[in-house]
């Protein structure tokens, strides 16, 4: 694929490099000359020097036979426009902007436009790593696609549920297991793994759901269990 960049940051440039180490082809615009010195071999080649909204250094970087455009500057603006233009003009499926404003974020996302909020993003990591078990914070989401229709959470499980097999779980509760956490180490929620008590479930589930699931897996009734 071909992939446009927008922003020469430390994330715009690893992006690059991982990306042509995958096989991609890849274009990076910045408004700094300067930025370019993060690129290294053949992605230096192809560095376009302006503003990510602009048609031409668009066009320049070959977005219109780009698959995916991320915008990921160092400004909320010119991200969020620059990821409109690559979507709206040029018809680019894959569409990402990285928004340091979380209230931003949440507008653009109901627009269709996919959001990393980075600062949000970061901030519920550390505090639901300081203060596990916190039910203030394990309500919220640690991820939602662009719609709000689909969202991951974490589950911790009770006693109640040692035994059930993944795949069990998966037939009695709407959600899709992703993995869990077990001891301190990260488990894959293959469908035959069995449940303990203590694990903590990170599963995604339709946003609608996400309520009567954490009282579910919180004290299951007995034919979700599959005793009694």
């Amino acid at each position: 694929m071909h992939i446009v960049i927008m922003g020469c940051g430390r994330v715009g440039s690893t992006l690059a490099h991982t990306l042509v180490e995958l096989g991609h082809s890849v274009a990076v615009i910045d408004q700094d000359p300067d930025a370019f010195r993060r690129l290294r071999g053949s992605v230096a080649k192809h560095a376009v020097r302006g503003v990510g909204h602009d048609r031409e250094v668009l066009l320049a970087a070959g977005v219109d036979r780009a698959s995916a455009f991320a915008a990921v500057s160092n400004g909320d603006n010119s991200n969020i426009i620059s990821a409109r233009v690559a979507r709206e003009a040029f018809g680019v499926q894959n569409v990402v902007a990285r928004i340091y404003d979380p209230r931003r974020a949440e507008v653009y996302q109901r627009l269709g436009i996919p959001t990393v909020a980075t600062v949000s993003w970061t901030s519920d990591a550390i505090l639901r790593r300081m203060i596990p078990g916190d039910g203030r914070l394990d309500t919220a989401p640690e991820w939602q696609d662009a719609s709000g229709s689909l969202s991951m959470r974490a589950f911790p499980l009770t006693e109640a549920w040692s035994g059930v097999t993944v795949a069990e779980l998966e037939e009695r509760v709407p959600l899709r297991p992703v993995y869990l956490v077990r001891g301190g180490r990260i488990v894959l929620a293959s469908p035959g793994e069995p449940l303990a008590e203590g694990d903590v479930l990170h599963a995604v589930a339709h946003g609608r759901d996400m309520a009567d699931l954490a009282e579910r897996l919180e004290g299951p009734r007995e034919d979700e269990t599959g005793r009694g």
